[in-house]
């Protein structure tokens, strides 16, 4: 049986006061629309079809995915009439399964979905439902006497009766293909909104002695819409704390865990240690008993097991190996690799380059396009010279080495294993190898120097 998946993403959601497209605002760091397509796509669907409307041609720019087919919806006619514009990309047979999903309900859980899959009945029809305190708003659940689905109403057409009712509709449905092509074409626009709507296709089935399948959705938070910034604000905060819950099951300790920011994915150890008001980004690994300090900024990087991270520093697209140490106030920039038991210090700025086992950069330092050996220790303020106003040059630093306090390195320069340069120097040329160099002018004292004074205006 093969699955396709509608995804309503046409509405404009003019609550939202934006220029942007509803279901491009983000949860998360990624837009509500991509939630739902990766969702799809876990489901393993086949044929992922996005009836897009308002701003489409944004969404289309924005959404970069080769498997899905675009179709517009240019008159809004409701949610049946979203649908039928997707029937053309259907076999439409009674093997296929038609998913209907939305661009705005970015958190359906894929074992949620699944459950629907599973219990949709042979050429008919299962709804996703779950129950609210407060229902205002929501298409209700109607059942006979016998609890089976009659149909769906509409609050807009519901008698006070219909309204007590506390099971809502969440829109989200599946069906066998033949069929829901079938009462797609027989629903009509005869109600308050002058719409098609999608759930009409419920009483259809009913009508022609079709068994209706209800799967309850035990978590409300899961089929939450957004319709303004708030709801937006409010589906943030359940995804933040998804992320959080999973990163305490799998073995970390959060100090403080509503503090904690995820964007992306997390794959960690055991033992991990997570302080107040951390920021992951992107695809992020933590080994075994790593310690990641106050307001630090994980972007798109590994850090391997034993490595502590202390307070306010941020490592991007890195590799960061076993038992290092970096920070306070270290920044780690992208295609930056350390081994094992490396030593970045407060105020110290790492970019693009390797840096080899137990070597050390303790304090305020500037490390550019560089390749440092092992059990190599780079004096405070020493600076990597790696651009000369068009180009960008390497600094390669030998094992063992000894790089005094102050040093420029202008690039490109190799400084030799055993080596060891004296402090206040500016090296511009290769040294050897198990030798001291320096470079300083003789100091001297001119008397009779008066230090500038302010002119006055």
């Amino acid at each position: 049986m093969s699955l396709n998946v509608v995804i309503l993403a046409a509405g404009q959601g003019t609550r939202m006061r934006s220029k942007l497209p509803k279901v491009l605002h983000e949860v998360g760091g990624k837009s509500m629309l991509a939630h739902t397509i990766t969702t799809a796509e876990d489901l393993g669907a086949d044929r992922i079809i996005v009836v897009y409307g308002h701003g489409g041609e944004q969404v289309r720019s924005i959404i970069q995915n080769d498997k899905i087919e675009w179709v517009e919806q240019k008159q809004r006619l409701g949610t049946g009439h979203a649908v039928q514009q997707a029937i053309p990309y259907f076999n439409q047979s009674a093997e296929e399964t038609v998913l209907v999903l939305y661009g705005d309900v970015p958190l359906a859980r894929k074992q949620t979905l699944q459950s629907l899959l599973d219990a949709q009945p042979s050429e008919s029809i299962a709804i996703l439902t779950t129950e609210l305190s407060n229902p205002q708003g929501y298409g209700r659940i109607v059942r006979n006497t016998s609890a089976k689905v009659e149909a769906i109403i509409e609050e807009k057409d519901a008698d006070q009766q219909t309204k007590l009712i506390k099971e809502i509709n969440t829109g989200i449905l599946c069906a066998s293909t033949s069929s829901l092509v079938d009462w797609l074409g027989r629903i009509d626009n005869n109600n308050q909104q002058k719409e098609y709507y999608l759930t009409d296709c419920i009483a259809l089935a009913v009508q022609d002695g079709k068994s209706v399948e209800a799967v309850a959705c035990q978590d409300p938070t899961e089929v939450m819409g957004v319709n303004d910034r708030i709801h937006l604000a409010e589906m943030e905060n359940i995804y933040q704390q998804r992320q959080r819950t999973e990163l305490m099951v799998n073995g970390a300790t959060l100090r403080d865990s509503s503090s904690v920011y995820v964007e992306g994915s997390i794959e960690i150890g055991n033992d991990i240690v997570i302080e107040p008001g951390v920021m992951f980004k992107g695809n992020v690994t933590l080994g075994d008993d790593v310690n990641i300090g106050m307001n630090c900024v994980i972007i798109d990087s590994q850090i391997a097991a034993g490595t502590v991270i202390h307070p306010n520093s941020v490592i991007e697209d890195s590799n960061i190996g076993e038992n290092c140490e970096i920070g306070p106030f270290a920044r780690v920039r992208p295609k930056t690799e350390l081994a094992s038991e490396v030593k970045l210090g407060n105020f110290v700025e790492v970019k693009k380059s390797n840096i080899a086992s137990g070597s050390k950069v303790n304090h305020l330092s500037y490390i550019g396009d560089a390749t440092i050996g092992e059990k190599t220790n780079i004096g405070a303020g020493t600076i990597c010279c790696n651009y000369d106003g068009a180009n960008k040059h390497k600094t390669i630093i030998g094992n063992n080495v000894f790089i005094g306090s102050d040093t420029q390195l202008v690039a490109p320069v190799t400084v030799s294993d055993g080596a060891t340069i004296g402090a206040g120097s500016t090296i511009t040329r290769d040294t050897p190898a198990e030798k001291l160099t320096l470079s300083r002018s003789k100091q001297i004292t001119i008397d009779n120097w008066q230090r500038p004074v302010k002119q006055s205006k």
